[in-house]
């Protein structure tokens, strides 16, 4: 916990001096709250006894100081107010802009395993509650311990008979928090854990609602999600017990505190230890002792909420990602910035976890400059995987992997990946509009540029035929277009890019034949004269391809050209028979 409160307060750096002005003005706001009570028992002690004329010009001049300590105490809470939200507003958007970026880093892998809604919970409500705390909690204590000690010295020095039975059940209070805190913290852990699920559950359902309703199937979704949200809703229950347990024992000690002050200062009036005077007095700081005691009781509720929503972003943040640059990373293609695309697999290796069994094994492969390679073999031979290990999507067991003779990881991810385009099945647009959608693939290319890519993936036509053309917005994930539209723009975008490296997963698997006529065709035109690599569903589309890989869960079993492996009548002549040939 120590470790972590460490990381948590270093976020006041950048605002030291506002989180210093915020601490000032809390205590300048606490003083004021005890000074009024000192009026009080001054005017009800020595004022009242004095000629009518000059009592009145002591009122005056006490309510003009009061006065000026109300505007003071004005200006202090709104710089409070203001300010430090501001200040809590821009720790926000630093631990947001932090874990953003460390997303971005995380590779393959640790979002193969996770779920978007709980990592969007960790980026969204946990930060939120992170940032009250950091605002509000280091002044809600400032004041309360102000208070709280300010009015102890006070009270001791009117009454320390009334002090000693206003302060007797302090210890047992104590006591009884500590015990309450600990099972409070367990409590809102689960809290986000189950809100977590909750997102991940409704960003599934929303991501899927045309699968949903194509099968009519909201009532199972209606289902579902009640699961879940009865158990978050369970997760509730058991923290708000706790802290109805925690408010009404609290609220019961202090108004206990305030019964024993009546009670002792009854006796101490009646015997002539305590004047009335000072027992008014002594009420009025009782009252300003048990208000920062009720502050404290909901800075313990936040402190909850704050630090196990820090925990689970330290949880993040504590992820190393698995695939990092050497320190003397160097960018692939030297000062020119431009390669071949010589790519040589050298006894390559992969598994997805240590310990279980390796998708590649061995592999050694070299594919020259410009060469069309096709990989085919049955589901879970590695043939994705195969291809993801170049850019360095995933990171190779052993063996090495260069490009042009050097090793890809000697050199930097980003320098690495800007020589590697990528076409997937699943093609994956972002809201906004067509032109932003290609621009992607070169975010500083001009409109021309655009067109030209475009064209080349024969988009140009079809986004004519919209009314806004290349500003027409094509809604999330390109809902708006159909698969051979969407799959042409993530072809744009790669011709914008200019590449290389080409890697085409599955391009065309999931295209009506209409459509993957015009795809293929894009493909190949993108192909030329850049080192290809096709993951082939369709084994039509390849039988032009200079060579031909097979995988087997043995590795490379086959290679050739189409015809030369016919002749071989091995097993790549098996699969094209049972597709129909």
């Amino acid at each position: 916990m120590k470790s972590n409160l460490k990381k948590l307060v270093k976020y006041y750096r950048p605002y030291v001096k506002t989180f210093i002005a915020d601490m000032i003005f809390a205590i300048l706001s606490a003083v004021v709250t005890l000074v009024i009570p000192l009026v009080v028992r001054y005017i009800t002690s020595t004022v009242i006894y004095m000629d009518s004329s000059h009592a009145l010009k002591i009122i005056a001049g006490l309510v003009g100081m009061l006065a000026a300590l109300v505007v003071m105490q004005l200006g202090c809470n709104y710089y409070i107010s203001s300010y430090g939200h501001i200040m809590g507003a821009k720790i926000e958007y630093d631990l947001r802009k932090e874990i953003f970026a460390h997303y971005q880093k995380l590779s393959y892998s640790f979002y193969d395993e996770q779920k978007v809604g709980q990592l969007l919970s960790r980026i969204t409500s946990d930060l939120f509650d992170i940032t009250e705390l950091l605002h509000h909690g280091p002044e809600n204590i400032v004041i309360s311990l102000i208070k709280i000690v300010g009015a102890l010295c006070i009270l001791a020095a009117i009454s320390p008979w009334l002090t000693l039975a206003a302060f007797a059940l302090i210890p047992f209070m104590l006591v009884f928090a500590y015990k309450l805190n600990r099972r409070m913290k367990r409590a809102f852990k689960r809290n986000r854990e189950k809100i977590g699920e909750i997102n991940a559950q409704i960003e599934d359902n929303l991501s899927g609602i045309r699968v949903v309703k194509s099968f009519a199937n909201e009532d199972i979704e209606n289902e579902k999600f009640k699961a879940g949200n009865d158990k978050f809703l369970e997760s509730k229950k058991d923290s708000y017990h706790y802290m109805g347990q925690y408010h009404a024992g609290l609220t019961a000690f202090t108004t206990m505190i305030n019964v024993l002050v009546i009670a002792a200062g009854g006796i101490g009036i009646t015997r002539n230890w305590v004047n009335v005077t000072d027992f008014v007095t002594f009420l009025l700081y009782i009252n300003v002792f048990t208000d920062p005691v009720k502050v404290l009781i909901d800075f313990t509720e936040q402190f909850q909420n704050g630090y196990s929503g820090f925990e689970r972003f330290q949880e993040i943040m504590d992820i190393v990602p698995e695939i990092k640059e050497k320190e003397n990373a160097v960018e692939l293609g030297g000062s020119e910035g431009r390669i071949n695309g010589d790519v040589i697999f050298e006894n390559v290796s992969f598994s997805y976890n240590e310990g279980t069994p390796a998708v590649l094994e061995n592999v050694n492969l070299h594919v020259k400059p410009g060469q069309y390679v096709a990989l085919v073999g049955a589901s879970g031979v590695g043939k994705s995987t195969l291809c993801a290990l170049i850019p360095r999507f995933y990171e190779a067991t052993s063996g090495s992997i260069r490009i042009d003779g050097t090793d890809v990881k000697d050199v930097t991810l980003k320098s690495l990946r800007d020589h590697i385009g990528v076409v997937q099945q699943d093609v994956y647009l972002f809201m906004g509009t067509i032109r932003d959608n290609i621009r992607y693939g070169k975010p500083d290319a001009d409109d021309e540029e655009i067109i030209e890519a475009a064209k080349n993936a024969n988009a140009h036509e079809f986004i004519m035929s919209f009314p806004d053309g290349y500003d027409t917005d094509i809604g999330q994930r390109g809902v708006k277009l159909s698969g051979g539209q969407k799959q042409r723009l993530s072809i744009a975008r790669v011709f914008l890019k200019n590449p290389p490296i080409l890697i085409f997963d599955e391009a065309t698997s999931a295209l009506d034949n209409e459509s993957e006529l015009v795809v293929q065709e894009s493909l190949e035109k993108l192909a030329k004269n850049r080192t290809t690599f096709v993951i082939a569903h369709r084994l039509t589309t390849i039988e032009n391809a200079e060579r031909i890989l097979v995988l087997t869960e043995k590795g490379i079993s086959e290679q050739g050209t189409h015809e030369e492996l016919m002749k071989a009548d091995g097993i790549y002549a098996k699969m094209v028979k049972i597709h129909g040939k």
